[in-house]
Order: structure tokens, then sequence, then C-alpha cells
């Protein structure tokens, strides 16, 4: 804010950012939270992130047929500045405690979801966009290859090496999903 009590960024309606953020942040936090491999804090860390940028622009961004669209593109682009950070400064997970919190008395549902959450979570960055996107956001694979920036070959290649790797974390869970059974020849 200026001295005035006027909003810094001239021309920006920050009702129809609100309203927007409103209506988009619960499909774009789904996307954050795939994008980091089910991590909440990181996910909000991103997706406020990428509000922040989309709201420097959001006078320009407002005029186009589909914002959603576009900030979800920032969105991924945060994603990709992430893994290269981590790249360059990995992190060191801390030991478990032996406890597993997916334990006991959780319905089938939650434990299927932990279970896909966790083998995302192990998945290089890569192939977790491509996987969040193809079968999350169901984007094309153009269309997945024009968001990351990556051509179509290797959208198809880091597709089929996700779930591939997919299947083996999570193992016999996961052929319950596919229809395969045990001695049936299936992957």
């Amino acid at each position: 804010m200026s001295e005035d009590g006027a909003p810094d960024v001239i021309g920006v309606d920050d009702s129809s950012f609100d309203d927007f953020v409103a209506g988009s942040s619960a499909r774009l936090f789904t996307t954050a939270r795939l994008l980091t491999g089910g991590h909440r804090a990181e996910a909000e860390d991103l997706l406020q992130g990428a509000y922040e940028r989309a709201y420097r622009r959001w006078g320009r961004i407002s005029r186009r047929a589909d914002p959603e669209r576009y900030v979800r593109q920032i969105l991924v682009n945060a994603s990709i500045d992430r893994w290269r950070r981590l790249r360059r400064h990995p992190e060191i997970p801390l030991a478990a405690s032996g406890a597993d919190p997916g334990a006991a008395d959780t319905a089938t549902a939650v434990a299927d979801r932990d279970l896909v959450l966790r083998g995302l979570a192990a998945l290089p960055p890569r192939q977790r966009a491509v996987l969040v996107l193809r079968y999350f956001e169901d984007l094309s694979e153009a269309q997945t290859a024009l968001m990351l920036g990556c051509s179509v070959g290797t959208v198809k290649s880091q597709t089929a090496r996700g779930l591939a790797r997919l299947r083996d974390i999570t193992g016999d869970a996961g052929a319950r999903y596919s229809g395969a059974r045990e001695g049936d020849g299936a992957p």
C-alpha cells in the first residue's frame, strides 16, 4: 500500500482476484500437492508463490479467456524451479520412528490414497509432473509437453517409466487397480 492508502498495483481489481482465488484454490492446491509428492506444507508454499506471481500481473491475466490455465502454468514453472533448487541443495529425510502412521484402523480408501501419494513422492520430479499433468489434470501428451517445455516423445517415455516405477513402488497393492493378478502373466 502506498502512503495515501491506494494499492501499489495500479489497475488491479482486487475483488476479481479474490473471486478467482476462492474459485480455483481447491483445484490448484490439489495439483500443487501432487506436484510436491503429497507434501501439504510444500504445496501450500508452492501455490502461495504462484498466486503471488499471478497477482502482480493480474490486470493482464484476467483479460485472458482462461486465467486458471495461466496460473496452473505458473504453478508448474514454480515446481520446476523447486526441483532445480532441491537438486542443487538436496534435503535429507528424517529417519522413520518405527510407527507406521497409515496402519491399523484407517479406511481402505485412505490407505490407497496414501499409497499412491507415497509412490508419487518417490518418483523423480519429472516423472511425477508428467503423471500429475496427464492423469490428474487430464492433459494430452502435446499439452503436457508444452506445459513442461519438452517433446511429446519425452512425455511418452517419462509416462511409461513413471507408471512402471509407480507399479514397482506400490507392489502387490497396485495390481488391484490395473486388474492384474499374481501369476496371470501381467507385469
